[in-house]
């Protein structure tokens, strides 16, 4: 592995690693299989490179791309509690509604932001530093850490602790006059708020949107989730989170590593097959610690 495929694995782990959050937030959290990931993903991406194109402040764009994956997060919530919908199908109804809609948003399959202005062409500006891989990894590493930090110091509020508990067991918590259906929304709408962050800088960093790249993005990320849980134990919320980020990062470099090992007889077009072996791994690791153990 060269120091381009490093680096690479590591910005990519750190974006997923938003994508891995979100589905910590709808999976772990709030006991909720949310599939409209795969196509929240691609919504971010679509906002805001449309945005972007259309002359948008690249923050701004970013921040555009946020709202609408947290809108997308309580319709997915509002199908399920209000409308009575089984949850996957919730799901399902709206990553099957959001490939139109994304592509409504860009208007065509695909979107090139090559010679466009993104946050990481103008972090590196404002630090007067050479828009490189290593710099191009800083914004990103500043951003999943500040919003970490945030959302371990908000599941620890009132509020939090009620969306929590929502997620643990949701008759005790409308016995304690807990609004079940608010919490719903308001994990969702964070869920997918995250994934859509991931998706928009996907986009700037990679220098495209495309309506396709949705595909597999929940799987990616429970898999980051599953990895991570494997590799750090599980105390605290805070543990938590940077495991779904270690995660997310280990995951990329197996993956990197498997597909440019040419031992292994591996073609790019195996990933999902790679993805499939190290998820069943990862979720076998507790049981064989526990047979070492005994």
């Amino acid at each position: 592995m060269n120091s381009f495929q490093f680096f690479g694995a590591i910005e990519q782990g750190l974006i997923y690693g938003l994508v891995a959050i979100g589905v910590y937030l709808s999976l772990r959290i709030l006991d909720f299989p949310d599939l409209s990931i795969d196509g929240t993903f691609p919504l971010g991406a679509a906002t805001c490179a449309s945005l972007i194109v259309a002359g948008l402040n690249p923050i701004h764009a970013t921040i555009a791309a946020v709202i609408l994956g947290g809108m997308a997060g309580l319709i997915t919530a509002w199908l399920s509690t209000h409308l009575r919908f089984i949850n996957l199908l919730s799901g399902i109804l709206v990553m099957t509604a959001l490939y139109s809609v994304n592509f409504r948003i860009m208007g065509r399959p695909n979107i090139p932001l090559l010679g466009e202005s993104t946050i990481f062409e103008t972090f590196c500006l404002s630090l007067k530093v050479p828009f490189g891989a290593f710099w191009r990894i800083m914004p990103i590493f500043i951003l999943v850490t500040i919003l970490g930090f945030a959302l371990n110091r908000f599941l620890k509020t009132d509020v939090g602790l009620a969306l929590r508990a929502t997620g643990n067991n949701a008759r005790m918590a409308r016995a304690q006059g807990i609004n079940d259906k608010r919490m719903i929304g308001l994990g969702l709408c964070l869920s997918n708020a995250f994934v859509a962050l991931g998706g928009a800088i996907f986009a700037q960093i990679n220098g495209f949107a495309d309506i396709t790249m949705g595909v597999g993005t929940l799987i990616y990320g429970l898999a980051a989730v599953i990895v991570g849980e494997a590799i750090i134990p599980i105390k605290k919320i805070s543990h938590a989170i940077i495991a779904c980020i270690i995660g997310a990062i280990f995951y990329k470099f197996v993956i990197a590593t498997a597909l440019n090992a040419g031992g292994f007889f591996l073609l790019s077009t195996d990933l999902n097959l790679v993805t499939a072996i190290l998820v069943g791994v990862a979720m076998l690791l507790p049981d064989l610690k526990k047979a070492i153990q005994s």
